[in-house]
Order: C-alpha cells, then sequence, then structure tokens
C-alpha cells in the first residue's frame, strides 16, 4: 500500500506532509505507518516505516529529525548534525537537506514555514504544550533565524476533534485561570463533563502571536481509525498500546 499525504496550498512550494497510518510495515494495534520510536512496536519495523517517510519526503533517514516530545514549550535549533533526539516539543531550522518530524495520536502537529527567509518549525501540541506556549516558543525560535511572524504560515495537522475530546471541570478551570476568555473553546458535554476544543484555541494562540496565516487541516484523528493513530480510542478500545502518526516540513 502506498504512503497518504495529506498537504496544505499555504506551505507550498516547502515538501511537507501530514501522514496517515496508510502504507506503512507495522501490524496488530500499530498496523500501518507507525513511527513512534517510543512505542512497543518493533524497533526495526519502525525503523522502516521512518525510512519510508524519509523517501517520501526525498532525503536520507539520517536527516529526518525528530525531538524525544516531553509536553513542554522547549525549542531545539536543527543544523544537521546528526544527535541524540533531545528533550523538547518543537524544532525550528534554515539548514537546507533537512526535515522537521513531529509525532502525534490526537495532540495537535504543526507545520510553521516563512519562504522568503528560508525557516521552517514544527511542533508538538498537546493541551498542555499550547496553554504553556509552545506555539509562540517556536515562532520566537523561527525569528531568530531570520523569520517575520507576518510572513510565517502555520497549519494544524490531523488532531482529536471537540466533539471527541470529553474532559472534566478540573480541565476547564486550568484554561479558565489562564484566561477567562478561553471559555468559547468548551462546550456543554453530559454528566458535568465538557468539550475541549483544541485546534480551535490552537488557532486563537498561533493568531494572537500574530503570524501571517493560521489553519487547521481538519481532519480528526478519533472518528477515522482507517487513517489515523488516536490515544484517546486506543485507550476507550482497551488497546495495549497505539501508533504515532508523523508529520514533516522540510527545507
Amino acid at each position: 500500500m502506498t504512503l497518504e499525504i495529506l498537504t496544505h496550498d499555504d506551505l507550498h512550494p516547502f515538501r511537507h506532509g501530514f501522514f496517515t497510518r496508510k502504507g506503512g510495515a507495522s501490524s496488530g494495534v500499530f498496523s500501518g505507518l507507525n513511527c513512534g520510536q517510543g512505542s512497543s512496536d518493533q524497533a526495526e519495523i519502525v525503523a522502516i516505516n521512518r525510512a519510508r517517510v524519509a523517501d517520501a519526503m526525498g532525503l536520507e533517514v539520517e536527516k529526518l529529525f525528530t525531538v524525544h516530545q516531553i509536553h513542554s514549550a522547549d525549542v531545539e535549533v536543527i543544523n544537521g548534525a546528526h544527535r541524540e533526539r533531545p528533550k523538547a516539543d518543537a524544532m525550528v531550522s534554515a539548514t537546507p537537506g533537512v526535515a522537521l518530524g513531529i509525532l502525534t495520536a490526537d495532540c495537535q502537529p504543526v507545520l510553521f514555514a516563512d519562504s522568503k527567509a528560508g525557516v521552517i518549525g514544527a511542533a508538538h501540541a498537546g493541551w498542555r504544550g499550547a496553554l504553556d506556549g509552545v506555539l509562540e516558543a517556536t515562532v520566537d525560535a523561527m525569528e531568530k533565524l531570520g523569520a517575520k511572524r507576518a510572513r510565517i504560515t502555520a497549519v494544524i495537522g490531523p488532531s482529536i476533534s471537540q466533539q471527541a475530546y470529553e474532559v472534566g471541570p478540573e480541565f476547564l478551570e486550568r484554561f479558565m485561570d489562564d484566561d477567562a476568555a478561553n471559555s468559547r473553546f468548551f462546550g456543554n458535554g453530559e454528566n458535568g463533563k465538557y468539550h475541549f476544543d483544541l485546534p480551535g484555541y490552537g488557532l486563537h494562540r498561533l493568531r494572537q502571536a500574530d503570524v501571517g496565516q493560521a489553519e487547521w487541516i481538519r481532519h480528526c484523528t478519533y472518528s477515522d481509525p482507517e487513517r489515523f493513530y488516536s490515544y484517546r480510542r486506543a485507550t476507550h478500545d482497551g488497546d495495549v498500546d497505539y501508533g504515532r502518526l508523523i508529520s514533516a516540513i522540510r527545507l
């Protein structure tokens, strides 16, 4: 099966892709293109999947950089030198011939580009990272490499949608403590629960950061098991583990 790669016109001319689970070598609960080195999938199979992604990006696998994601607002500058995965949740680069890859399974994968400056970025923005400022930190790091925020395009890839993201009152309180206006991203659910609009919140943070363009590709990871991995769906289904999607952009 061939890879399925979702793209967005606003990120062109940079080669990029929000990869679905289709076209991978993994089996079982990981069936498809699982690129999660932290999963319990076979390491050699994950390596095959990552090599397929690198090939689709027109690069050797050593030039596909990922980080050890920890739900932080930390950003790593990638200059092309190979090293062990640093602990961070975003990357930026102005070095030709490298690709930045983010792994997700409901959280937001966000790809950034300033085509005039030749600067790219990629961020993993779950609720905690988005609340703590990982998106703004990525924009700041891109500016240090010569980008201008008014020229930056940011596109959110497949993420869990509001309809599928049920949370408790303590979750709402955390966001309200940060900004009372965040109530707009919560809808009423059943039994005192709420539904959180993670992509809507991500778009809000990006637009507040004054990027030139911010969009969501509008695919829900939870509701489309044939195409996407989902941590929450795996939990509801009682699966022992789950695959990780990859989203990447290259210079």
